[in-house]
């Protein structure tokens, strides 16, 4: 799908089966909060059918309803989804086997697949003659683009005046992604005329115009990818402000990523993403993969020449009353704001973040 398309957003299902109320259920959370290239219809999976999936992810009814299954998707949705989007970051980006016989049978009733694994659907002879016999498409997002499509760094990113903050975290799925949404949502409220850069599949299928999918790039061009989408964006646009969606995190063995972020795409202010619960990287339970603490995480980001200007926290894994104590504690020793983004909003961050974009007429080199 094109740019065009987000002029009329087609109707999808999501399929999660099982990990909607998961972290690696993150592509769905995000659709489920919003899209602009689709409108979500309806999500498919058994654990969780007959309740309604904004509830079910925070608590918000959205009039998106779970399915346990593609014969009851077909029965009861109103219209039938044009698409069907794999909701769920799945280990390594393999799709699993127990998952082909629901693709199949949504192919056969000549709903189109959208996915962002690493193993492309296509190459799977056995969905592709379905799609064909269907009419149905199989849209592979996580391709790298040709080589010759791709920027290496030049240094334009020293003539963008907008400034940069890049939202980045302390481990992956923690929600880097929504609190940049919703950061940018409360700018424009605001006017404060803000863009979001994605660097994720689930940027791309909510519909944001500028960005690339990072893990589909080939190392030697990340730099100029991200450069090039901050460039055109600040072209095209001319915002006051444009925000950074971080990938992974600066330490985590899995995928260290950050610096990108700070250094190619010049950044000097950061916010903070943490999960104060989790005490390791994802799915890396050994002594040597604890989550640093967010003190070391700034004084980090500091060597790389970037300020942290304030902390966003997930409270997954701890209750209401434990993520309010660790906020207030947090917040005494870093002295700079400490927000919880889906309890609270991000008011707190309005003035900081005017200051910031009121810099746009500054020298940014």
């Amino acid at each position: 799908m094109t740019r065009k398309d987000l002029k009329n957003p087609a109707g999808a299902v999501i399929i999660t089966n099982g990990f909607l109320c998961h972290s690696d259920g993150k592509t769905a959370h995000g659709l489920i909060r919003g899209s602009s290239r689709y409108t979500i219809l309806a999500v498919l999976d058994q654990v969780h059918a007959g309740r309604d999936a904004g509830e079910l992810l925070d608590d918000q009814h959205r009039g998106i309803p779970v399915f346990g299954s593609v014969s009851e998707l077909m029965e009861q949705t109103v219209p039938v989804p044009q698409y069907a989007i794999i909701g769920v970051a799945l280990d390594g980006g393999i799709l699993p086997d127990s998952w082909k016989s629901t693709l199949l049978e949504l192919l056969a009733h000549g709903v189109s697949l959208v996915s962002g694994l690493h193993s492309r659907l296509e190459d799977d002879s056995e969905l592709m003659r379905m799609a064909r016999d269907s009419g149905a498409e199989i849209i592979d997002i996580r391709k790298p683009k040709p080589v010759e499509a791709l920027h290496f760094f030049s240094g334009a990113i020293y003539q963008v005046t907008a400034p940069r903050v890049a939202v980045l975290g302390t481990d992956c799925a923690v929600g880097k992604r929504t609190t940049c949404r919703l950061l940018m949502e409360m700018c424009r409220q605001h006017s404060i005329k803000t863009e979001m850069i994605y660097t994720g599949q689930t940027g791309w299928l909510q519909g944001f115009p500028y960005g690339f999918i990072l893990d589909a790039t080939p190392n030697d061009f990340v730099s100029g990818e991200l450069e090039q989408a901050i460039v055109q964006c600040a072209s095209e646009r001319d915002p006051d402000l444009i925000l950074l969606e971080g990938q992974s995190a600066l330490r985590n063995p899995h995928g260290p990523c950050g610096a990108e972020f700070i250094l190619s795409g010049h950044v000097r202010q950061v916010i903070l993403q943490h999960a104060p619960f989790r005490p390791y990287f994802e799915n890396l339970i050994r002594p040597e993969c604890r989550i640093p603490t967010v003190q070391q995480e700034i004084e980090l980001i500091k060597c790389y020449g970037a300020e942290t200007i304030a902390v966003c926290l997930n409270g997954e894994g701890g209750t209401v009353e434990e993520l309010n104590a660790y906020h207030r504690k947090l917040e005494q020793e870093i002295g700079i704001p400490v927000i919880q983004p889906l309890r609270q909003g991000l008011a707190a961050l309005l003035q900081p973040i005017r200051q910031i974009a009121a810099q746009k007429a500054n020298d940014p080199c």
